[in-house]
């Protein structure tokens, strides 16, 4: 509906109480109606995987369409995250929120500051969806409550045709509520607590839900060392969980990101269970580092399986894990990422080492013969040094054509030294063109930092703190923050105003008439930013 429509419709509900409801305005309630688009997560849910569906299908049509994310750990962060994007490039088409696991683990648990390892409470995760897209509605509502006053102020003057512009643009409003990709981890525990949870979170607002193929009690960050993965068959009845929740709660076109950290991944906790030579569980036992033993009774206590008509005695390690064969990582992402796509999934997650094309493309290239339109998630992760990878793709790839690179140490490329050089400007452009250039040639549909917003918390109150406790004082503050935040327009700078208080105001008038007492008068500081 319009907006004239809904103050017409709320008239006629007004009107049907017979004078009992003559002190509420009709235009009033339209308003707060606006302000509060979304009354459920699941409305958000909904709302949200048929964008993604369609960003999904625009992609397969051009790879220029790809998505991109940023994590954030505060439901403000992501406020100002969308704000910000609205306000430099006027949309908020094909960007979305990441919910890393990894930041609420280190930055959200009652428990205080941990490792990425699934030991936080799973109850944080819902939570922290829920405040994200809290806060993206108040900034719908802080937004459009701007709107409405100007809307007031060009009636009152009289201005028609600025009326009808604001009406138009009230019609036509893009909310800041955009689609979360949501880490659930490896799921906490069987396929019963995954779908327990998955259901939280897709009540709390997550479209897309994001999950790995490593031993729940045994999970660790994706880069880093001692990684577990389950057999094919555990992990499917995961995601099957997942999409179970999906369709209770009437989101049929939920997303599933499947996650394998196969590449970085040597170990496993179990043997998988296999009917016949050739099924999914024998292609993963494939891969384990075995020995041939000639007589069973060298196997006491050990496990044994038959491989090609021969005994063998799979690996174990005093942990009671069993490894893999070294330099299987690859096939084992393969599969892991066909296999998935044959059950269900949606999207896939690569977890690499380092961030290079044409590794990517190389799995992605072998994907895409069984499965032709596979598409990736990928982690543009702070764990990478991007700096020394790029200058050291450069640096390779100049010695291989034979260009000489004796005025460089590829050891040292990421000294400050280099800077200024030819080899550092073409590493640059490559970092800079390497979303755009994945998604082209890696099929890498969505992008996106998983930390960005925890780096650059740091960065930021380093920067106040060695400032404003040293000899620039307030100037610190004033020059470093303030000075910049009004002349860049940042939205948070009138810090009353983002909280809520003219709001509020508004909806003191609405309930109170002329007895209201607001406090976005001619005493309030805030107007010193008018300027």
């Amino acid at each position: 509906m319009t907006y004239a429509d809904q103050i017409a419709q709320l008239g006629n509900v007004i009107k049907g109480y017979k004078g009992t409801w003559d002190g509420i305005d009709a235009e009033s309630a339209a308003r707060m109606q606006l302000q509060n688009r979304f009354r459920t997560g699941l409305d958000i849910a909904r709302y949200t995987a048929k964008i993604m569906r369609e960003d999904m299908a625009a992609y397969d049509a051009d790879p220029a369409n790809y998505t991109q994310s940023l994590g954030c750990w505060h439901g403000f962060i992501a406020q100002q995250k969308m704000i910000s994007i609205k306000k430099h490039f006027g949309s908020t088409k094909r960007r979305y929120l990441y919910l890393s696991g990894w930041m609420v683990a280190a930055l959200r648990s009652d428990f205080g500051p941990l490792p990425d390892q699934s030991m936080h409470e799973k109850t944080s995760v819902p939570a922290l969806i829920g405040e994200l897209y809290t806060f993206l509605k108040q900034a719908d509502a802080r937004e459009l409550g701007m709107m409405f006053r100007e809307l007031d102020t060009a009636r009152e003057s009289g201005n028609q045709m600025e009326e009808q512009r604001l009406l138009h643009a009230i019609d036509n409003y893009e909310t800041h509520v955009v689609p979360i990709i949501a880490d659930i981890d490896a799921g906490f525990g069987n396929a019963e607590a995954t779908y327990l949870l998955a259901k939280k979170m897709i009540e709390a607002g997550a479209c897309a839900l994001q999950i790995e193929n490593q031993v729940s009690d045994e999970k660790q960050c994706g880069h880093q060392d001692g990684k577990v993965t389950v057999p094919h068959e555990d992990f499917l009845a995961k995601v099957r969980a997942c999409r179970y929740a999906f369709l209770e709660l009437g989101v049929e076109d939920g997303i599933i990101v499947t996650r394998t950290d196969s590449l970085g991944a040597g170990l496993t906790k179990q043997i998988a269970y296999s009917k016949e030579p050739g099924d999914i569980g024998d292609q993963y036992n494939s891969f384990l580092d075995c020995e041939e033993i000639d007589d069973i009774a060298q196997a006491n206590g050990d496990v044994i399986i038959n491989r090609d008509g021969k005994l063998m005695r799979p690996k174990r390690l005093p942990s009671n894990l069993y490894q893999f064969r070294p330099g299987t990582g690859e096939d084992r992402c393969v599969l892991d990422c066909i296999t998935s796509l044959q059950n269900g999934a949606d999207l896939l997650w690569i977890e690499t080492e380092k961030p290079h094309i044409e590794q990517i493309a190389g799995m992605v290239d072998r994907i895409r013969e069984a499965v032709p339109n596979a598409k990736l998630v990928y982690n543009n992760s702070p764990s990478f040094n991007w700096t020394l990878n790029f200058r050291q793709q450069v640096y390779d790839a100049w010695e291989a054509a034979g260009k000489d690179v004796s005025a460089y140490d590829r050891a040292k490329l990421m000294s400050v030294d280099y800077d200024g050089t030819d080899l550092a400007a073409e590493a640059d452009d490559k970092i800079r063109t390497f979303q755009r250039d994945a998604a082209k040639r890696a099929g890498i549909f969505h992008h996106l930092i998983t930390l960005p917003t925890y780096h650059t918390a740091a960065l930021s109150t380093d920067n106040l703190a060695k400032e404003y406790f040293g000899d620039a004082g307030m100037l610190g503050y004033v020059k470093g923050v303030q000075r910049k935040e009004i002349r860049e327009g940042i939205a948070c700078v009138k810090h009353q105003n983002m909280s809520g208080s003219d709001i509020g105001d508004d909806h003191k008038e609405y309930f109170a008439g002329e007895a209201a007492l607001k406090a976005g008068g001619t005493h309030n500081t805030m107007n010193q930013f008018a300027a």
